[in-house]
């Protein structure tokens, strides 16, 4: 569960009768029964944002261990709603073990698999998918409730809708994905790996890290404003001032640099992931005889199959490529983010500000850590799904930072 990040701490709060008053009014005015306009969400908005975002973040960790346990091609069939039932009988385990066999990852990854290994690998896919199933109605029910009752504002109605519209994209993307690890293409080729393509998985991934940053973000502001409303926020006129000095503006805009850089190195993860790149040059820092690997390796012919012009493909389909862009990426990263927060100690940022950035400082040596020790120990599944969760927890963090350190709204009465 993501927890709520306060945004003011080192201003003492202070209270009146007078600010009770407004407060206690202003709150009535956001009920539908005050009659008044809605200035604010509602707090129980909030903690549902932030609950769905604790979902995903499950979800984005589950599909991980999925694709790490080759287990994601295993249903073969998109049944939104028939597929939510889990085979029992034997004939029933049989059907879909058939459906299976003609497929070319049963003859080329899982070759001979019992129908016992085959539950297994099923089971994982048909987890990911269900839980994805239960996320929509938790969304989705919740949300035409909020809004049918009155309980948003209109810009938090149009930020329901467009966080839904993500939603079911990114379902839809995830079988687009699967489609591409099913062509019979990947059978007759005896160089193909029958795998889902890198392009749809980072893709796939890519909507998933939009989703719960949009619902974090979300779930932060509605607690913000709602804290601003009920004058809970301790001398908000001296926290205003402070983010709207030129040296705290300057530092906000490194941190949504920052941020943008963190979410481009989890996406080059998911390029390394999907060519199986992290199977080579397992050792760091060097790569083979040297820190790179020979020029020839990393701008080879073969992968502009015959076209001259397309030499780039190299960027994308080239495991050796792709892994350095991945450590280039990480390391760039970690540095970007060992500098924010050394300059972050000098300012006189707000505590909370204090508290994600050290957070975020520690999670970026952690992450550096977890990615060393999967590449140089061969990818074990441990290794790698902690690796990811910690990708997105760094993620969090990051966007944390950027959060505590936005313009203080005035919020109408």
């Amino acid at each position: 569960m993501i927890p709520q990040i306060p945004i003011s701490g080192e201003f003492k709060r202070y209270s009146s009768t007078a600010s009770s008053a407004s407060s206690s009014g202003a709150a009535a005015a956001n009920t539908k029964e005050g009659g008044g306009k809605r200035t604010v969400d509602a707090p129980i908005v909030g903690y549902w944002t932030l609950f769905c975002a604790s979902m995903v973040f499950g979800i984005i960790v589950w599909g991980g261990l999925t694709r790490l346990t080759e287990s994601g091609l295993s249903i073969v069939e998109w049944a939104p709603i028939t597929g939510a039932k889990l085979p029992t009988s034997d004939e029933e385990w049989e059907v879909e073990f058939e459906k299976y066999k003609q497929f070319p990852e049963y003859h080329k990854v899982h070759i001979g698999i019992s129908i016992d290994d085959f539950k297994r690998i099923y089971f994982m896919e048909w987890f990911h998918r269900n839980v994805g199933r239960l996320f929509g109605v938790v969304y989705l029910l919740p949300a035409a409730y909020f809004v049918s009752r009155g309980m948003v504002t209109r810009a938090g109605t149009a930020k329901i809708g467009g966080l839904g519209l993500l939603l079911l994209g990114q379902g839809a993307m995830g079988w687009y994905m699967v489609t591409s690890g099913l062509e019979k293409e990947l059978g007759e080729r005896p160089d193909a790996v029958p795998r889902v393509s890198q392009y749809r998985l980072t893709s796939h991934l890519t909507l998933a890290y939009l989703l719960y940053a949009g619902l974090s973000l979300y779930g932060w502001n509605i607690f913000r404003a709602n804290r601003l409303l009920k004058n809970k926020v301790a001398n908000p006129d001296a926290l205003r001032t402070l983010l709207q000095k030129p040296a705290i503006v300057s530092y906000r805009r490194k941190v949504t640099a920052a941020t943008l850089l963190v979410g481009t190195t989890c996406l080059s993860g998911a390029m390394v992931a999907g060519l199986d790149a992290g199977l080579i040059y397992n050792e760091f820092p060097m790569m083979g005889l040297g820190i790179t690997p020979p020029l020839s390796e990393l701008w080879n012919a073969a992968f502009a199959r015959g076209d001259p012009s397309a030499m780039w493909r190299n960027l994308t389909e080239n495991p050796a490529t792709v892994q350095l862009e991945h450590r280039a990426l990480a390391m760039t990263t970690f540095f970007v983010l060992s500098a924010l927060w050394w300059q972050g100690r000098k300012l006189p940022l707000p505590r909370a500000s204090r508290i994600v950035l050290h957070s975020m400082y520690g999670l970026a040596w952690l992450q550096v850590a977890l990615g060393i020790s999967t590449l140089v120990n061969f990818v074990p599944i441990a290794y790698a799904s902690a690796h990811q969760a910690n990708s997105v927890l760094l993620l969090a963090a990051a966007l944390g930072v950027y959060h505590t350190l936005r313009p203080l709204p005035r919020i109408p009465l």
